[in-house]
């Protein structure tokens, strides 16, 4: 009998630790607001999704800057959504196909396209990176959020949390503002950065000048004015070249380097993926 007693009192413990939580029983003091943010920055590390999209197709389109003005822009790269154009809404992106790896993702992501001397080089593809930038939640993007991150009148070095060029993080060679001579080994080659901001003022899903609808986070989180936070996305274009000397971009030199983005993920899809992985604090790479 006194060993059924045991099991029961127990079975007890264990059914009251998992409504009230470890905590109840140890002891744990509640944390501060300092604690919990430590806490949660420590935990944001390596929190993501990635996507890989394979090279699409070029055309002297922008469909941010120029809507509906075939061949008004420079050159661009389009990776994902297979029918980007100066004249693509939400409608036409969500009933197209995808370079990526998941076919939800009918989003469009576009860069200048880049030449060495007067000699195009194409990117094998971009990967993509979304990640949880804050320890706020995360929100998924509205449909058809249209933003551009760098700047494309730069010509001088733009802040290397914006945009970088590199080799590859196991060629030894650090993210520099100027196109870098990448090492000849395995593994080793162009690479172009952007990143984008990850907080939205939740009104608009463009403004005039294309960013002021969107704010990079602080330490502290996303301003006042930006309250919403998105996912934060960084695109890296791979360019099956070692890099070196005579390369531009389609805006102008390498400083200009800038990126777009125009949301049509299939919406569900989205959300399960922020709050399957973002917002769960899980690094789901690929998966």
């Amino acid at each position: 009998m006194r060993g059924i007693g045991l099991i029961a009192i127990g079975g007890l413990v264990l059914v009251l630790a998992a409504v009230l939580g470890p905590a109840a029983f140890a002891g744990d003091k509640p944390k501060t607001g300092d604690e919990r943010a430590a806490v949660s920055r420590a935990d944001l590390a390596g929190v993501n999704f990635i996507e890989n999209c394979r090279f699409s197709h070029q055309a002297p389109d922008d469909p941010i800057v120029f809507p509906g003005k075939p061949g008004a822009s420079h050159q661009h790269t389009f990776v994902g959504n297979r029918s980007t154009n100066a004249s693509s809404s939400f409608g036409s992106l969500r009933s197209s196909s995808t370079t990526c790896m998941r076919s939800d993702d009918t989003a469009a992501y576009w860069v200048p396209a880049l030449y060495q001397e007067a000699n195009t080089v194409l990117p094998q593809g971009a990967t993509i990176y979304y990640r949880r930038g804050t320890v706020a939640e995360v929100s998924p993007f509205p449909n058809n959020l249209r933003m551009i991150a760098g700047d494309s009148t730069a010509t001088s070095p733009q802040s290397r949390g914006v945009t970088s060029w590199s080799c590859g993080a196991d060629s030894g060679v650090d993210r520099s503002s100027s196109v870098p001579t990448c090492p000849d080994a395995r593994g080793s080659f162009l690479r172009l950065h952007i990143r984008f901001p990850e907080c939205w003022d939740g009104r608009r899903l463009d403004s005039a000048d294309h960013k002021s609808h969107m704010a990079y986070a602080t330490r502290a989180g996303c301003p006042s004015t930006h309250p919403v936070e998105v996912p934060q996305i960084t695109q890296i274009y791979r360019y099956r070249t070692l890099g070196g000397e005579g390369f531009s971009l389609a805006s102008g030199g390498v400083y200009s380097a800038h990126a777009d983005f125009v949301n049509a993920w299939k919406p569900g899809a989205l959300r399960k993926l922020v709050d399957d992985c973002l917002n769960a604090l899980v690094h789901c790479g690929r998966g």
